[in-house]
């Protein structure tokens, strides 16, 4: 049997060639086979996080299920550990399970490596989670990058230490420097004269990559041997004042402070003022954030942008991935932290942690108000570029107890828990705020509404009629004279009470609930979306209770509805449940046309879920067509996807019994052999390719082969 790889891994890309490294390079692969756990320790800025990008990359052919990256850097809180690992991983499960559980059970059977980068502020922490994960998946190895050795049994220590300066132009920290010397200043090369001044250069710096890459980006403006003696002056200064903290210390940690610092002496007071504030961001931001966040009278918007260029011309800050309205962009954490120690002798820390709170807030209700339209997509992209951003803020919120704000922000990303995969930690950020928050109003309504919504993505049966009651209270509590009392709450009320009766299996109370809703959506309000949810809960039911035609009716409303506010994510379960009435009705191909709609507008939305959901019904509608090989195929494909869920079919009896009996009729059809090699080929399929076999028709479906 031929199968594809599966998805190989999540590795950043190498945008630089490693310059040297090629021993700490053998010495990562010799450890990694003979232990489990390798840590690359070493002072910031030595370059442990570029080494452990390449050794990752190195490995990855070797195993079976890929390298996987896991950036710690922007995690304050060692409580969403687990949670951090498994987003970065392809799995959304959307239990109620203990994350630690689902983790393991989903590394138990699989061979790959994971790359924890920036350990250190939550070492503590982190070692229960590696015990863990190690004990439960004998395939699974991981390499850690951290100041401190995380203290773990297994595991194996490589000091990284700064590159090596001699004599040569050769040499590592030699040729660091002219490689970045000429990315900086195109055209730069130096003479036969400048090759003292670049060893002595390197050597002053004692050869660490960080403190080279600031110097060289210098040289844009100043000559070689101008930059030399500027340094020289520098280390001079430095050398009678009491500006090098610990004289115990190491001497490449007084280079990396002196680099650092005379960088930051040569930036403008405007730029330094910048860097300090923006040492608030957690992972990457845009100029819009960085205006809102950093701009005041001392830093004009209008200069925001020309500074941020000046910063990124000198190195200090980098490009960063993710979705937006414009380019990204980040600090390494070693010129981060310097900006924060600044920001805290300014005594601007609190005023900015309050300010990036608010902005994200801010965010939060922007891409609430806009969701059930047609910037949906785009502002899923950009949530999920700023969910650092947003869970820094959340994180804020709740250490200084304001349940209101976290509260707020929580509940307006209703749509991140709900549609976008990241139910685990809503339910826990939803569950904290409503512990602080008031105990009436519109705020912890809708906190309550959201985190009844996510108690039924999460199949979470027993939940629903709790929350259910408590938003009922909170609705009726509404009015508290904070805002204006809602039109469309009896409608989220109505929702949640029809979705945890359709879960429970009282199909006709959820039926009775749900004919409750006005016929057609509310023009605006806080809870639009909830009808458009009741709207496809109420086909399901119909569906369930063998009126297809009626359940034909509601989806075709709420599909009509969807496409003329030019919405994804409720228009394609509406495909979904008009592909579940067509099933019903007999028309085979036109279910199976319908449910691969759903799937392409799920997978937009990265809704695992509803992907699953719909491949499972596709299988069904193949084995009506007779294309029973390629219904097996799909059930594989839908079996994987449900492994990274860990509830298959979301909990619902009908679709279980229904997934049953599409397995054991494409057993009884093609046999078992056939039907055991089709779909593990389905399972063993990369996701992205298995779900474009998904959307094409069987008669033009691909032959199965090895991944590229």
């Amino acid at each position: 049997m031929t199968t594809q790889r599966r998805l190989s891994g999540n590795l950043p890309v190498e945008t630089t060639e490693l310059i040297g490294r090629r021993a700490e390079l053998a010495q990562v692969r010799r450890l990694l086979g003979e232990s489990r756990l390798v840590t690359l320790t070493g002072v910031g800025g030595v370059g442990k996080t570029r080494l452990s990008v390449r050794a990752a990359h190195e490995a990855q052919p070797s195993l079976r299920d890929g390298t996987w990256w896991v950036d710690l850097s922007a995690l304050r809180r060692g409580a969403l550990l687990a949670h951090a690992v498994a987003e970065a991983l392809p799995l959304a499960d959307q239990t109620t399970r203990p994350m630690i559980d689902v983790l393991a059970e989903y590394l138990a059977d699989r061979e790959l490596l994971l790359v924890l980068d920036t350990c250190e502020h939550l070492v503590d922490e982190l070692g229960p989670v590696v015990e863990a994960l190690l004990r439960a998946a004998p395939g699974l190895r991981i390499l850690a990058t951290s100041r401190r050795p995380l203290g773990i049994v297994p595991e194996r220590l490589l000091t990284v230490a700064p590159l090596p300066v001699t004599d040569d132009d050769e040499a590592d920290a030699v040729a660091l420097l002219t490689a970045r010397a000429a990315e900086a200043a195109p055209g730069f090369a130096a003479s036969a004269t400048d090759r003292a001044d670049l060893v002595r250069l390197c050597r002053r710096l004692d050869g660490l990559p960080l403190a080279i890459e600031l110097a060289a980006a210098r040289l844009r403006d100043l000559s070689l041997a101008e930059l030399t003696a500027r340094l020289d002056d520098r280390f001079a200064v430095l050398g009678t004042t009491e500006e090098v903290v610990d004289e115990a210390e190491p001497p490449w940690h007084q280079a990396l402070r002196t680099a650092i610092g005379w960088s930051h002496e040569l930036c403008s007071p405007a730029e330094r003022l910048l860097w300090a504030r923006l040492s608030v961001f957690a992972g990457g931001f845009d100029a819009e954030a960085a205006r809102r966040v950093c701009a005041d009278a001392r830093l004009p918007e209008d200069t925001i942008e020309g500074l941020l260029a000046g910063l990124a011309e000198n190195s200090l800050l980098v490009a960063a991935p993710g979705g937006g309205p414009g380019p990204r962009l980040r600090m390494l954490d070693t010129i981060r932290e310097f900006g924060a120690v600044w920001l805290r002798q300014l005594g601007e820390e609190r005023t900015l942690r309050h300010r990036h709170r608010d902005h994200y807030r801010a965010l939060a209700h922007r891409a609430d108000a806009a969701w059930m339209g047609p910037e949906q997509i785009a502002w899923y992209e950009r949530t999920v570029a700023e969910y650092a951003n947003l869970r820094a803020a959340l994180d804020f919120c709740l250490a200084e107890q304001d349940g209101h704000s976290a509260l707020e922000m929580s509940g307006a990303l209703w749509f991140l828990w709900v549609a976008c995969g990241f139910a685990r930690e809503g339910r826990h950020h939803l569950d904290r705020a409503l512990a602080l928050a008031p105990a009436s109003g519109p705020v912890r309504a809708k906190g309550l509404w959201a985190r009844g919504a996510t108690a039924a993505v999460q199949g979470d049966v027993e939940a629903g009629p709790r929350l259910t009651a408590a938003m009922r209270t909170a609705a009726a509590q509404e009015a508290d004279g904070t805002a204006p009392v809602d039109g469309t709450t009896a409608v989220a009320v109505a929702q949640l009470a029809g979705t945890s009766l359709m879960a429970s299996g009282q199909l006709a109370r959820a039926a009775e609930t749900l004919d409750a809703l006005p016929p057609s959506p509310p023009a605006d309000g806080r809870y639009v979306a909830a009808w458009f949810m009741a709207r496809n809960i109420r086909a399901f039911v119909h569906v369930h209770l063998g009126q297809s035609t009626e359940a034909a009716a509601v989806a075709d409303q709420v599909r009509a509805e969807c496409a003329r506010r030019d919405e994804t994510w409720s228009r394609a379960w509406g495909d979904y449940m008009r592909a579940l009435a067509a099933m019903g009705l007999g028309r085979t191909e036109e279910a199976a046309a319908l449910a691969r709609t759903a799937v392409d507008g799920k997978r937009r939305l990265n809704d695992r879920v509803g992907i699953a959901m719909a491949v499972d019904l596709l299988a069904s509608a193949a084995i009506a067509s007779g294309h029973t090989e390629h219904a097996a195929r799909l059930l594989g494909t839908a079996e994987q996807l449900w492994h990274t869920l860990g509830a298959p079919q979301a909990s619902v009896a009908e679709l279980v019994a229904a997934r049953v009996a599409c397995e054991k009729q494409a057993r009884a059809l093609i046999g078992d052999d056939a039907y055991t090699t089709a779909f593990r080929i389905g399972y063993d399929t990369a996701p992205d390719a298995a779900i474009a076999y998904a959307l094409t028709p069987p008669t033009a479906a691909p032959p199965s082969g090895p991944a590229s």
